[in-house]
C-alpha cells in the first residue's frame, strides 16, 4: 500500500484503475478523454479564417455528424472492408488520408496548423505549442506526469497497452481535479514498463498520496514494493498453493522476515541500491 493511512472511515470513494481497454471506438483518443480537445476546438473556430467561413467548434468534431468531418469515414480515419469469409480489415480512409476531416476544415490552420496536424503532435509537442493556452496545458499536463508524453493526441485508446490504459485513467483523474478522498485500486501497474517509466509512474502516485488519496497494489515489482509504506505478502506459492498471509507490515520489517519470500528479495534489492548509491 502507498499512501496507507488506517483512518479508512475518511475514504469517501473506492475507483479501479485496471488495464482493460478504455473506448470501443477509433474516436476516442487522448485529446477527447482528458477533455481538451473541447478547447483546441474553440480555439480553432476562434481563428479568423472560421469566423469569416462561419464556422463554429461543431466543425471540428469528428463525432458530430453533418460537422466538418470526413463522410466517407465518419471521422474514425479508417474504413472497413468486408472479406467475404475472412475477419473484416481495417484501412486507412481513401477519401481524408487518415486525418478525419474534410478538405474545408483541414484549409482552417492556427499557427500554420491544421486541426488534423494538432491530433497528429505527440502530448510533449503539443504542450509546447500551445504556449500561453493555460487550460489546453493544464489538461495535458497529468499525460506528462504519468510518462505518457510520447502518446499523439489523435491516437485512438484502442491500440494503447495494458499499461498505457492504465496510465491514462490516472491522468484522467488528476486533470479532474477531485477533491473527494479515493482509495485506489490498481493491478500491476509497472507491467512492460521501462525503468525510467516506473520512477515517472512512482512520481504520479505520490502525486495522488500528497493530496490525501491511498494507493493499494497488486505488484511484483521490487522497486515499488519499496516504496510502499505497507506491504502484505500473500502466499507462500501461487494459485490453490497460496491465498493465505504470510508476513504483514513496513518494507524493512518484510526484509527481516524469516518466512517471507518478498522480504528476501527485497533485502537482495536493497543491498544492490547501496552499492550504487555508493
Amino acid at each position: 500500500m502507498l499512501g496507507f493511512d488506517p483512518r479508512t472511515r475518511e475514504i469517501e470513494q473506492v475507483l479501479l484503475v485496471d488495464s482493460s481497454p478504455i473506448g470501443r471506438s477509433a474516436r476516442s483518443i487522448p485529446a477527447t478523454y482528458l477533455k481538451a480537445f473541447d478547447d483546441i476546438r474553440r480555439l480553432f473556430a476562434g481563428t479568423a479564417e472560421s469566423k469569416q467561413r462561419g464556422y463554429t467548434a461543431r466543425q471540428f468534431s469528428f463525432n458530430t455528424a453533418g460537422g466538418g468531418r470526413c463522410d466517407m469515414c465518419g471521422g474514425t480515419g479508417e474504413i472497413e472492408v468486408d472479406m467475404q469469409f475472412l475477419a473484416d480489415i481495417r484501412t486507412t480512409c481513401p477519401e481524408c488520408g487518415g486525418r478525419r476531416f474534410g478538405r474545408e476544415v483541414l484549409e482552417v490552420t492556427h499557427r500554420g496548423r491544421s486541426i488534423a496536424d494538432v491530433l497528429e503532435m505527440t502530448v510533449d509537442e503539443a504542450f509546447g505549442y500551445f504556449r500561453g493556452e493555460n487550460r489546453i496545458r493544464r489538461r495535458l499536463q497529468p499525460l506528462r506526469e504519468v510518462g505518457l508524453d510520447y502518446l499523439p493526441l489523435g491516437q485512438p485508446t484502442t491500440t494503447l497497452s495494458g499499461g498505457e490504459s492504465q496510465r491514462l485513467k490516472l491522468a484522467s483523474f488528476l486533470s479532474a481535479g477531485a477533491t473527494r478522498r479515493t482509495l485506489f485500486l490498481l493491478d500491476e501497474p509497472t507491467t512492460g514498463l521501462h525503468p525510467a517509466d516506473v520512477e515517472t509512474l512512482l512520481g504520479c502516485l505520490d502525486t495522488l498520496i500528497s493530496v490525501g488519496h491511498t494507493v493499494v497494489v497488486i505488484e511484483h515489482h521490487l522497486e515499488l514494493i519499496a516504496r510502499a509504506d505497507h506491504v502484505i505478502e500473500l502466499g507462500p506459492g501461487g494459485g490453490p498453493d497460496g491465498g493465505r498471509v504470510v508476513a504483514v507490515g513496513t518494507p524493512p520489517e518484510l526484509a527481516s522476515h524469516a518466512d517471507s519470500v518478498t522480504g528476501r528479495h527485497l533485502a537482495c534489492y536493497n543491498r544492490r541500491s547501496r552499492k550504487v548509491a555508493k
